[in-house]
C-alpha cells in the first residue's frame, strides 16, 4: 500500500529518514536538515526525480531518526545506506567510508589518518570532511611533535629534524605527555591549543605580518570545525545501545539508539503504557528488545534497572555488561538524543493514534500473522508438581487488554499426568461453555501441544473454526499449522504478553490448590523460581532430598535453571 502523506507527522528538525516495505526491506535514505519540510517534498505534484513515484508507490511507512546535526545526519545516512543498500540509493552503494584520526598502541604511538582505523587502536571520527582531518594532524605533529611513522634511526628521521616528530626513538623523555596532550585536544579540550595559536596570532598581527597571522587564523578555524564535525568518538563507542525514555500522562516511549564503531546504525522505538516508574518500564522493554538479541558491551540508561534485570543482561551477553547512566560527556550526549527521539515518537504516538496502546497491539499482531482481528484472544496454561494438584488456567484479552471476568481455572479431573494431555482435557470441556470463538486460541507450549490440540479439535470438526497457536519461550517462539514458525518481534508482544499472563494466573491458583494440603515448600520463595522450574528440579534429581543435596554446577544441568537461579537456590537451602 503507498504511504500517505496524511499519516506522516515528522518533526522540524535535522535527521535522516526511511522509506520501509511492509515486509521491512528499506527502499531509500535519505538526509535532511528539516525532516518535515523534505519528506513533504516527496508529495509534490512535480517532484524533481522521476523515481518519486514509483518509490512512494513502492513505501509502505517513512521512519526517521532525529540528529543534533546536519553533518550528524550526513554520517549516519552514509552508514544507514551501506547497512541496508536500498534500491533507490544507487549513488551510494559503494564500500567507501569517511575517514578516522587514529592513535596506534604501540610503545610509542603514531597519530594516522585511515580509514580503516586497526583494532585496539584509540580512534576518532568519522569526519565528513577529510582534508580538514588531515590539516589537523598536520597541526598536531607541528606543536606537539607527534610521531606519524614508524622509525628507528639512530639520529632521528627528517620529519624530527625539520620539527614535526619529537622523535622518541631518540630521545622518549616527555613522549607520553605529548600523547596525552594529543588525546585531550582530540577529544574536544582543544581550548588550549586553540588560545596558544590566538596569541601567536596576535603575536604576528601586531608586528605586521598579516599573511603569517591569516594563516594561523585558518588553523584555528580547522581545528573549531574538524573537532565539531566529529560525530562520535569511537574510542568510547565501540558497541553502546543509548536508552532514551519520554512519556506524556500514562503514553511512554522508549527509543534504543545503537552505536558501533563511531557511528549511529540505527534506532527502535517501543511505543508502552507508562504507570509512572521509569525503571520498570525501561527493564520490560529491554527485557522484550534483547530476547532474542545480543545486548551490547556498554548500555546507557536514564534510570537503574534492578540487580535482577543486570543479571539477566549478562547471561543474554555471556558476559558482564557496562551499566551506566551518564551525566555529563559523550556518554550523556549520545543519551539525551536517544531521550530527544523517544520524546519525538511519544508526541507523533498521542497525536496519530486511533485508540489505546492496547488496542494498536493487537492490530500490529495481526497484520504480523495475516489475520482479519486480534481482538478476542484465549490462551491457557497448566501447572502441576510432581502429579499433585494437576490445574490448569485460561485468559482472555480483549482487544489487547487483559479481561479478568473472563478468566478461569480448571481442576484435572482424569489421571492424565503429562501436560498434553492435561491441557487436552481442560480446552475440551472449554469448548462445550463455548459461544462465542477467539479470533485466536494460544498455547503455552511447542509443536507438540499445538498437533494435540488440533488432532482434538478435528474430532469435533473445529479444526477449521478458529486459529490456533502454541508459543515457545525458547526464542519466542510461535507455532501454527502449515506455516513456517515465526520468532516474535515487537509486533507479536501483545502474545508474550498473553502467554506471560496465563502463566502468572495458573501458578497463582497452583500455589492456592497446594497451600490448603501442605505448607509452602522452601524453592517457592526463591525469587523467580516458579512452579514450572520447580518442576523441571524435580525431575532432574528425583525428588527434594536431591535438590538439597547438589552444588551450583549440578544444579545448572536442570532445563531451564542459569547460573544465577542456581546460585540463589543453593544460597538458599544452605544458608
Amino acid at each position: 500500500m503507498p504511504v500517505e502523506q496524511a499519516k506522516l507527522n515528522l518533526p522540524s528538525k535535522s535527521g535522516v529518514y526511511l522509506f520501509r516495505r511492509m515486509d521491512g526491506r528499506v527502499m531509500y535514505v535519505g538526509k535532511a536538515t528539516n525532516l518535515h519540510s523534505r519528506v513533504r517534498s516527496y508529495f509534490s505534484s512535480n517532484p524533481d526525480r522521476k523515481m518519486i513515484p514509483s518509490l512512494i508507490m513502492e513505501s509502505d511507512d517513512i521512519e526517521y531518526i532525529v540528529t543534533q546535526s546536519p553533518s550528524e545526519a550526513l554520517i549516519l545516512e552514509r552508514q544507514l545506506i551501506r547497512k541496508h543498500k536500498p534500491r533507490y540509493n544507487s549513488r551510494l552503494k559503494d564500500d567507501k567510508s569517511y575517514p578516522f584520526i587514529s592513535l596506534t598502541k604501540e610503545k610509542f604511538p603514531r597519530i594516522r589518518y585511515t580509514r580503516f582505523p586497526s583494532d585496539g587502536d584509540l580512534r576518532w571520527g568519522p569526519f565528513p570532511d577529510a582534508g580538514a582531518a588531515k590539516r589537523v594532524i598536520q597541526l598536531l605533529r607541528s606543536q606537539f611533535g607527534i610521531r606519524d611513522k614508524d622509525c628507528n634511526g639512530k639520529d632521528g628521521c627528517f620529519s624530527k629534524h625539520i620539527g614535526l616528530c619529537r622523535g622518541p626513538c631518540v630521545d622518549p623523555d616527555g613522549y607520553p605527555e605529548i600523547v596525552n596532550a594529543v588525546i585531550s585536544v582530540l577529544d574536544g579540550n582543544a581550548g588550549a591549543l586553540i588560545k596558544s595559536l590566538q596569541d601567536e596570532m596576535d603575536k604576528e598581527s601586531k608586528s605586521l605580518r598579516y599573511e603569517r597571522a591569516a594563516l594561523i587564523r585558518d588553523m584555528i578555524g580547522t581545528v573549531q570545525r574538524t573537532i565539531s564535525q566529529q560525530i562520535i568518538h569511537s574510542r568510547f563507542y565501540q558497541d553502546c545501545d543509548a536508552i532514551g525514555f519520554a512519556s506524556r500522562e500514562d503514553t511512554g516511549s522508549v527509543t534504543i539508539l545503537h552505536a558501533k564503531n563511531g557511528v549511529i546504525q540505527g534506532q527502535v522505538d517501543y511505543p508502552l503504557i507508562h504507570r509512572g516508574d521509569i525503571s520498570e518500564s525501561v527493564a520490560c522493554v529491554l527485557s522484550e528488545h534483547y530476547a532474542n538479541r545480543k545486548p551490547p558491551q556498554t548500555l546507557l540508561i536514564p534510570s537503574p534497572l534492578g540487580e535482577s534485570m543486570e543479571n539477566w543482561l549478562d547471561s543474554k551477553r555471556e558476559g558482564k555488561i557496562k551499566i551506566r547512566i551518564p551525566k555529563r560527556g559523550e556518554f550523556a550526549k549520545l543519551r539525551r538524543m536517544a531521550d530527544k527521539n523517544a520524546e519525538i515518537h511519544v508526541l507523533r504516538h498521542r497525536k496519530i493514534s486511533s485508540g489505546s496502546l492496547e488496542q494498536n497491539a493487537a492490530n500490529d499482531c495481526a497484520k504480523l500473522l495475516k489475520l482479519d482481528s486480534m481482538d478476542y484472544v484465549v490462551c491457557f496454561d497448566m501447572a502441576q508438581m510432581s502429579g499433585e494438584e494437576r490445574v490448569g488456567a485460561s485468559v482472555v484479552l480483549r482487544k489487547g487488554r487483559p479481561n479478568k471476568k473472563e478468566y478461569r481455572t480448571y481442576r484435572v479431573k482424569t489421571d492424565a499426568l503429562d501436560d498434553l494431555r492435561m491441557m487436552s482435557e481442560v480446552i475440551e470441556r472449554w469448548l462445550k461453555r463455548q459461544e462465542e470463538w477467539p479470533d485466536l486460541l494460544l498455547l503455552d507450549g511447542g509443536k507438540t501441544h499445538l498437533k494435540t490440540i488440533m488432532n482434538m479439535l478435528e474430532k469435533y470438526d473445529l479444526h477449521n473454526r478458529f486459529p490456533v497457536a502454541a508459543l515457545a519461550k525458547k526464542e519466542e517462539t510461535l507455532h501454527m499449522m502449515h506455516r513456517d514458525p515465526i520468532v516474535l518481534n515487537r509486533n507479536g508482544r501483545v502474545l508474550v504478553h498473553a502467554r506471560d499472563e496465563a502463566h502468572r494466573f495458573v501458578n497463582k491458583y497452583h500455589r492456592k490448590r497446594r497451600g490448603k494440603k501442605t505448607l509452602l515448600d522452601p524453592l517457592e520463595e526463591i525469587e523467580g523460581l516458579g512452579a514450572k522450574k520447580i518442576q523441571s528440579l524435580l525431575r532432574q534429581f528425583g525428588g527434594r532430598k536431591g535438590i538439597d543435596y547438589a552444588n551450583i554446577e549440578e544444579l545448572m544441568t536442570a532445563p531451564g535453571i542459569g547460573k544465577s537461579m542456581a546460585e540463589r537456590i543453593y544460597q538458599h537451602l544452605n544458608g
